[in-house]
C-alpha cells in the first residue's frame, strides 16, 4: 500500500513554520508500518523549501525515512502545481472527521484498508483510548445544532 502523510497537525501538533511538539505515537507508528516493509509512505506536506528540509530531516533523525516527499517517486520533478498523488491512503489531520488516533491508523494499515463500516468499527473501538480526538468543525457543528434543536442535514 503506498500511504501520503501529512506533517503538520499529523506527524507533530501545528506551529508553522516551526517544528511543532511530537503528536503522541506518530513516529512509533509510521516506524512500524515502515519495518514491515509492505509500505510505501510519502510525506506530503504543504512546506517548501528550508521548512521541507526541516521536516524530512526531523522525520529522517526520528528513524523515518519517507520513500518520496511531495510526489509519487523518487525521482520525479517536484510538482510545479497542484496535482494529486496516486496513493492508496491519506494520513491527515483535515480528513473529514479529524485525525483518528494512531492505533486505529496502524490498525488500518496493517488491515490493508477496510470498508467504511470497518472504519466506523475501528472508531468505536478508538473511543476507549484515553487520548481524546479531536471533533472537526463539522461535527462540532452538528452537535450544535443537535441542542439547539434545530435540523440538522
Amino acid at each position: 500500500m503506498t500511504i501520503a502523510v501529512d506533517f503538520d497537525g499529523t506527524i507533530v501538533e501545528h506551529d508553522y513554520p516551526y517544528i511543532g511538539k511530537p503528536i503522541p505515537f506518530a513516529i512509533e507508528t509510521l516506524k512500524k508500518i515502515q519495518e514491515s516493509g509492505e509500505h510505501k509512505l510519502i510525506l506530503w506536506t504543504v512546506r517548501e523549501g528550508e521548512y521541507l528540509e526541516e521536516a524530512v530531516n526531523y522525520c529522517r533523525e526520528k528513524g523515518i525515512e519517507f520513500y518520496a516527499v511531495n510526489k509519487n517517486e523518487p525521482d520525479e520533478e517536484l510538482f510545479t502545481r497542484p496535482r494529486k498523488l496516486a496513493v492508496d491512503l491519506f494520513i491527515d489531520d483535515r480528513n473529514l472527521g479529524g485525525l483518528p488516533d494512531w492505533g486505529i491508523i496502524y490498525n488500518l494499515v496493517r488491515s490493508g484498508g477496510c470498508s467504511l463500516f470497518d472504519f466506523n468499527e475501528l472508531l468505536k473501538q478508538g473511543e476507549t483510548n484515553s487520548r481524546p480526538v479531536k471533533k472537526n468543525f463539522f461535527i462540532r457543528l452538528g452537535e450544535a445544532l443537535d441542542k439547539t434543536g434545530k435540523k440538522s442535514y
